[in-house]
C-alpha cells in the first residue's frame, strides 16, 4: 500500500510569505516527497506524507503552524459548512477522549457571523462522533488535544486539522519576557529578510529578553526550533513513533564557533538576566557576549562589519532610557537622534535593520533608509527599515 500524500497549509505572519517559501524549499531538500506549491497572502501551500508534516514542524522557524487539509467544498450558508464537517472522517485522526477546539478565519466571507460558522463546524464534528459512538468529544478552548481550523473565502470552505498543536513560535524555551517581546517565528523571519547568515557578525543593541539572539544562535548551532517541544501529530491515531524518532535522529548539531559572532546589549540589567536564562534554556552552550549599555553608546563588537538588528522600544518602553519628566515623544526623538549619530560615526560598513511600528523612525534617526519592508506584528502594521551605513552617503535630507 502506497503512503498517502496530504495537502498542507503553513500560515505565517503577514509579510513573511516569501521568506517562508524560501525556508520550506530548503526543508523540502531533505525529503523526496515534500513539495512546495503556491504562496498566498498569509502563508504557503505544500504537500507530502505524514512524515513531511513532522519534518516541517521540526525545522520551520517561520511558519506559525502546519495545517493538514481534511475537506474542501463550496458553501452558500452555514448549513453547508455543517454538512461538510459532518461528512469529514474525523475519527480517522483522533478518538472520542481527545478534547477539541475549533477556530475560523475568513477573507471576504458573506456570512454575518464567523462565531456561528465555528459552531457549525464543531457541531458537525461532534454529531459525527455521536452517530458512531453515542457520545460527543469535549471542547477545551485553552489546551485542546486537537485544534480544528476552518477557512472561508467568498464561496469555499476548507477544513484543517492542526498538526502542530500550540503555535510553532512556542519553541519550548521561553520562560521570561520583557514588555512586548517579538514572537520567535517573526524574529526568525526578520533575520532571513535582513540577509543574516550564520557566521556573519550580528549585534542586537536593544536585545531585551533575547529573542533575536536566540533564533540566530540556534541557527548557528544547528538546533531545530521544534527539537524540545511536543506536537499535536503525536496524538494522531496514525502516528508512528519510529518515524518521528528517525526524523529527529538525523539532526546533527553544527560545530560550535571558536570565537563570538553574535552579540547583544541592553540598558536594563534585568533584561540581560532574562536573556542569559533564555539562552541557557534554548540550549546555547557557546559564548554570546551580553553588555549592559545604552544603545546610544554602543561600539562595533568586532573589526569585521556585520548586521545590527533591533526591535527598538517605543511609547512608554522608552521611558527607562531618559528623564522620566519628559513626554515619551520627546524622549524618543532625543534617543533616536543620538542613536542615529552613533550609527553614522561608528558603524560604517554595517547593515542596520530596525523593526518598528513607528514609520517616522528614519526621520528621527536622520538617516535615509535603503529599503523598507512591510510586516504585521499581529494586527499592528510595521516596517523593517534597512540602512546601509556607508560613511557620508546616507544622511537623510533636511
Amino acid at each position: 500500500m502506497n503512503p498517502i500524500s496530504y495537502s498542507y497549509f503553513c500560515p505565517c505572519p503577514r509579510g513573511l510569505e516569501t521568506a517562508l517559501a524560501e525556508e520550506l524549499a530548503e526543508i523540502a531538500a531533505m525529503s523526496s516527497t515534500l513539495k512546495v506549491h503556491n504562496t498566498v497572502n498569509g502563508g504557503v501551500h505544500c504537500s507530502g506524507l505524514m512524515t513531511d508534516a513532522m519534518l516541517l514542524n521540526l525545522h520551520s522557524r517561520i511558519a506559525s503552524r502546519v495545517l493538514l487539509r481534511i475537506a474542501h467544498g463550496s458553501y452558500a450558508n452555514e448549513n453547508h459548512i455543517y454538512d461538510l464537517s459532518l461528512d469529514s472522517k474525523w475519527e480517522n485522526w483522533f478518538d472520542l477522549e481527545h478534547t477539541i477546539r475549533v477556530d475560523v478565519n475568513s477573507i471576504k466571507s458573506p456570512l454575518k457571523s464567523l462565531e456561528f460558522a465555528t459552531l457549525k463546524i464543531k457541531d458537525g464534528l461532534c454529531d459525527r462522533f455521536r452517530d458512531r459512538t453515542g457520545e460527543r468529544p469535549s471542547v477545551n478552548t485553552r489546551a485542546p488535544d486537537m485544534r480544528i481550523w476552518g477557512f472561508l473565502d467568498t464561496r469555499n470552505v476548507t477544513l484543517y486539522i492542526d498538526t502542530s498543536g500550540e503555535g510553532l513560535f512556542k519553541r519550548g524555551w521561553r520562560m521570561e519576557t520583557g514588555d512586548a517581546p517579538l514572537r520567535e517565528n517573526l524574529a526568525a523571519g526578520l533575520l532571513r529578510t535582513a540577509g543574516w547568515k550564520p557566521g556573519m557578525p550580528l549585534l542586537d543593541p536593544m536585545c531585551g529578553s533575547g529573542t533575536l539572539l536566540i533564533e540566530a544562535a540556534q541557527m548557528l548551532a544547528g538546533i531545530p526550533p521544534g527539537l524540545n517541544r511536543a506536537f499535536a501529530f503525536e496524538k494522531f491515531k496514525n502516528f508512528r513513533q519510529a518515524d518521528w524518532d528517525a526524523i529527529r535522529a538525523v539532526v546533527k548539531p553544527a560545530p560550535l564557533p571558536t570565537k563570538p559572532t553574535i552579540f547583544g546589549s541592553d540598558i536594563s540589567g534585568d533584561m540581560l538576566v532574562m536573556a542569559r536564562n533564555n539562552l541557557q534554556r534554548a540550549g546555547i552552550t557557546f559564548d554570546i557576549p551580553l553588555k549592559q549599555i545604552d544603545a546610544q553608546e554602543i561600539k562595533p563588537p568586532t573589526g569585521m562589519p556585520g548586521l545590527l538588528i533591533a526591535n527598538p522600544p517605543y511609547g512608554e518602553r522608552i521611558g527607562v532610557r531618559g528623564d522620566q519628566s519628559q513626554e515619551p515623544d520627546e524622549l524618543a526623538t532625543a534617543f533616536f537622534s543620538a542613536f542615529g549619530s552613533t550609527l553614522k560615526s561608528r558603524f560604517a560598513g554595517w547593515t542596520v535593520c530596525l523593526f518598528t511600528a513607528d514609520l517616522t523612525l528614519p526621520r528621527m534617526l536622520r538617516l535615509k533608509e535603503a529599503k523598507k519592508t512591510p510586516f504585521f506584528n499581529g494586527a499592528i502594521e510595521c516596517r523593517l527599515f534597512r540602512f546601509d551605513m556607508v560613511a557620508g552617503s546616507n544622511r537623510r535630507p533636511a
